[in-house]
């Protein structure tokens, strides 16, 4: 499967973005061009079952970073995964070889071996239909128009069953953050997907940790300025000399 991409700026250095759940590659529509003002041609995926990429109902983990792997550049200077699409491109990242990678509240660590279908597709359609601009309008008053706009039409594109196919696959799974690779969490303040403990662990990992006070899981939401000077001031520090 090859996926439906959006792209900003012709830099030399590639940026790869990869969205979260119930979103699609448009939520970086405030992102991308901020990158590409720095130098970077930017490639927004819209992950299966998301934006105007195909539904993969049968397609687990593997399908998904396949699809990844196909529809993007390797070895791109920087790398960033919001929340599910995360672990997607923490998976791939021994194929995709970025320089730099940097995770959006990302909460790694042992995922739920519970995973009941019915229950998940009960869940996520109840999330798709009460994700209306109406509904976003007064339950996210700190985004800006347009991202709420964005984020309703996502949920209209939205597929569950190619979703609770990814996570039934994953069921089980411990996620960590691959060690190899100079990597970067950017967090709200506080984060209920990464609480204090877990940013010790990702700092005892190499992870460098840095929060956005008072933002919220789709963290640049709200708060493009404080998000871009925490992604600025990561990427100004030289790249460690490999052993």
């Amino acid at each position: 499967m090859t996926l439906h991409v959006r792209h900003w700026g012709t830099g030399d250095h590639v940026a790869v973005l990869v969205h979260g759940m119930l979103s699609n590659g448009e939520c970086w529509w405030e992102i991308g061009p901020a990158l590409a003002e720095r130098g970077y041609r930017v490639v927004a995926v819209d992950l299966p079952g998301h934006g105007l990429s195909p539904a993969a109902p049968d397609a687990g983990l593997d399908g998904f970073v396949t699809a990844l792997l196909k529809s993007v550049p390797a070895a791109p200077a920087l790398a960033i995964g919001h929340s599910m699409g995360a672990f997607v491109l923490a998976s791939a990242l021994d194929r995709l070889a970025p320089e730099r990678v940097v995770y959006v509240d990302t909460p790694f660590g042992p995922s739920r071996a519970d995973f009941d279908p019915p229950t998940l597709t009960a869940a996520y359609t109840k999330a798709k239909e009460r994700r209306t601009l109406d509904a976003l309008d007064r339950h996210e008053p700190g985004w800006q128009q347009r991202d709420r706009v964005v984020e309703a039409r996502a949920a209209e594109q939205f597929d569950v069953a190619t979703s609770v196919s990814l996570l039934a696959s994953v069921a089980g799974t411990d996620f960590a953050p691959p060690e190899h690779v100079p990597s970067l969490m950017i967090r709200p303040e506080p984060s209920r997907f990464v609480p204090p403990a877990a940013v010790e662990q990702l700092t005892a990992r190499g992870v460098q940790v840095r929060s956005v006070e008072g933002a919220g899981h789709i963290t640049w939401y709200g708060h493009h300025a404080e998000f871009m000077t925490a992604l600025d001031g990561w990427l100004a520090a030289p790249l460690p000399k490999a052993a």
